[in-house]
């Protein structure tokens, strides 16, 4: 129930905020007498497209504690929670950030994630599993995977490249919708009608919408590369290697991450098939594994 919550409330300040920008701008319609406004139209999908990524953005960690049920350690009650504030202070310092907020989220699954708006404003959280499982090497080079994320900015870019693609997916599937109205207007005189032009929009999104997610999917992949990268000069490329290695042997385990965080964690199972591939966010463990073995053996 509090994720649908989140997901409406997000909806809605995305509508509030992009309603309210357009209005100021004088740009609320682009549909004209004389036709499309590209110039309208496309201030008017950038401003929808780029506000649903820079909102979840800027509430990302409120949402991610939220969901995952993350508790943030503010004083440490146990040994282990100290070591866990040591580790990624010494981790941060050495990536030259600020240091994240440190929590715990109470999962099963060995997993870990980190998100945040700023890179000196982040969040770097540990499943409970992961603590109880892994050993504190291994854990030390998850955290340096997360802390890898941060320091190259991933949270952002990602919510950029998301915005950018959501402008040219609203852009081009109503130009398409326009060149569908214009020919039927031509040959038959009648056009799509109001509830026909939306229903190709919907369609051409559905069709846009799945080539911008294997942008973004091929973009999550490759900073899932560097993040590894990362983790490895900070922790070293044995316990990097050892840390995703353990994380392959758990990975029937089901998946406790919430949908809105798998791009960020550090893992989200095997993906076998071409099409889930194509669409994954995190590349296979092999593959990761054996990328960090021949950067080793190049040095």
């Amino acid at each position: 129930m509090m994720r649908i919550l989140l997901f409406l409330g997000t909806n809605l300040a995305v509508i509030v905020v992009a309603s309210i920008t357009l209005r100021l701008l004088g740009l609320e319609g682009y549909l004209t007498e004389q036709g499309m406004n590209f110039n309208a139209l496309l201030i008017f999908c950038f401003v929808f497209g780029m506000a649903g990524s820079l909102i979840s953005l800027f509430i990302s960690k409120w949402m991610a504690k939220k969901t995952t049920g993350t508790v943030v350690i503010e004083q440490p009650s146990n040994s282990t929670e100290q070591w866990l504030l040591d580790t990624v202070g010494e981790l941060a310092r050495e990536a030259g950030i600020e240091m994240p907020e440190v929590g715990i989220f109470p999962a099963q699954q060995s997993n870990a994630f980190a998100t945040g708006w700023n890179k000196d404003a982040a969040l770097v959280a540990v499943s409970a599993g992961l603590l109880n499982r892994m050993r504190p090497e291994e854990i030390r080079a998850v955290l340096a995977h997360e802390i890898g994320h941060v320091a190259n900015g991933d949270m952002v870019t990602l919510a950029l490249i998301q915005g950018v693609l959501n402008t040219f997916v609203m852009f081009f599937a109503r130009v398409v919708a326009q060149l569908v109205d214009s020919f039927l207007r031509r040959d038959e005189g009648g056009g799509l009608g109001f509830f026909g032009y939306f229903a190709v929009v919907i369609v051409a999104e559905i069709v846009f919408g799945l080539i911008a997610s294997a942008i973004v999917a091929w973009f999550s992949r490759f900073r899932e590369y560097r993040a590894d990268s990362a983790g490895a000069k900070l922790a070293g490329s044995g316990a990097m290697i050892n840390a995703l290695a353990r994380l392959k042997a758990e990975t029937q385990m089901p998946d406790e991450m919430p949908d809105t965080l798998t791009a960020f964690a550090i893992t989200t199972g095997q993906t076998r098939k071409l099409m889930e591939r194509l669409f994954a966010s995190h590349p296979p463990l092999d593959d990761r594994i054996r990328a960090l073995k021949e950067a080793a053996y190049r040095q």
